[in-house]
């Protein structure tokens, strides 16, 4: 009963080790492999030649239009050469790359809470509007709720931006979130520039007042007076 107990256990061992092969393990002859894992694949290596394409060069142009991650679009060219309007309305593109409240939202080891801008307009919150719709709104909802579209397809754990938590939370760490990311959330310091990390925070709190919290006192005389009107 034991030889074929040896046997078997023996076997075993041969046909785990001949799948598995010595890893990281150096040899004269490449190895044999059953199960390569996509190892070895047709690539074609910075700076190298290339039959493939008709100029022989391996390096392709970018595509037009694509920009690497960390940088802002670059302003267009008219047709005379000149050229036009960049389609941030930021006259520098910036992402965090100092220690600053301003870049990481802290006063040295604390959470600040403000957003550090000259004055929150209603063009401000309207463009965190814009980027929250774009990166935010998948996941955590037009209203902020956390029932975005993403939660139907299997990710859980989405925050709902109205909980006392959140609420509670000092604009900074919300910044930081937004930059860093936190649990299932990915970050978004190298996509979204620093200025619209603080309008999307804006925005968020724009999102709070207006599901709980917000009195007839906090809309501008202006805006009260024309909503009275239409009442009467």
């Amino acid at each position: 009963m034991l030889k074929y107990f040896f046997s078997i256990f023996a076997l075993v061992v041969v046909l785990v080790v001949t799948v598995a092969g010595f890893r990281g393990q150096k040899f004269q002859k490449p190895p044999i492999e059953l199960f390569p894992d996509m190892d070895d694949q047709p690539k074609v290596k910075a700076q190298s030649p290339s039959e493939f394409f008709a100029d022989g060069r391996g390096n392709r142009q970018p595509i037009a239009g694509t920009v690497p991650l960390g940088y802002a679009m670059p302003m267009h060219k008219d047709v005379d050469g000149s050229t036009g309007e960049s389609p941030s309305p930021y006259k520098q593109v910036k992402f965090s790359n100092g220690v600053s409240y301003f870049d990481t939202g802290r006063f040295d080891n604390q959470w600040g809470t403000g957003i550090p801008v000259n004055e929150v307009t209603p063009e401000f919150i309207a463009r965190g509007q814009d980027r929250y719709a774009i990166s935010c709104q998948v996941c955590h909802g037009a209203t902020g709720a956390g029932n975005g579209i993403a939660g139907k397809y299997g990710l859980v754990a989405i925050a709902n931006l109205h909980q006392p938590r959140i609420r509670d939370m000092a604009d900074g760490e919300i910044f930081n979130t937004i930059t860093h990311g936190k649990n299932t959330m990915m970050g978004y310091g190298d996509r979204i520039q620093v200025q619209d990390r603080w309008a999307i925070v804006a925005y968020i709190r724009a999102l709070q007042l207006s599901q709980g919290g917000a009195a007839i006192n906090d809309v501008p005389p202006a805006e009260r007076a024309q909503l009275e009107a239409q009442k009467q």
